[in-house]
C-alpha cells in the first residue's frame, strides 16, 4: 500500500471509507485517478448491515487485495481516459465502466 501514488493511495481510501458505492466521471491520465474536479460518489446504504468504512483504512501499510490490483492494471493499461463507473462492494472494486476515445486500437 505504501508504495502506491498518492492519487490511487486517495481512490483506495475512498473505496475503503464508503464501502458500498458507486463512482462516477472519474478522470485518469497517465494511468492515475484525478480528483479535479472531483468525482460523483453515490454512497450506498445497507440497513441492518455492517457499518463503517473498511479497518485497512486504519492502517498504515496493508497487502492490496486481488480486486484492488486488478483495477490499478486495467488504468494503467487505459492511459488517458475516464471511469463511467466504479461499483465498489465491501470496499473492493466490483465492476468498471471505462471511457476511452473511440477508434485505433478498440
Amino acid at each position: 500500500m505504501k508504495a502506491l501514488s498518492r492519487p490511487r493511495r486517495q481512490l483506495l481510501e475512498l473505496m475503503q471509507r464508503y464501502p458500498f458505492c458507486r463512482l462516477e466521471n472519474l478522470e485518469i491520465r497517465g494511468g492515475e485517478p484525478i480528483f479535479d474536479p472531483a468525482p460523483c460518489l453515490t454512497e450506498e446504504i445497507k440497513l441492518c448491515s455492517e457499518k463503517g468504512p473498511r479497518p485497512e483504512l486504519e492502517k498504515d501499510d496493508f497487502q492490496l487485495q486481488v480486486p484492488v490490483i486488478e483495477l490499478f492494471e486495467h488504468l494503467k493499461r487505459l492511459g488517458n481516459g475516464r471511469i463511467a463507473a466504479l461499483e465498489v462492494k465491501h470496499g473492493l472494486p466490483f465492476r468498471l465502466l471505462l471511457e476511452r476515445p473511440a477508434g485505433g486500437d478498440a
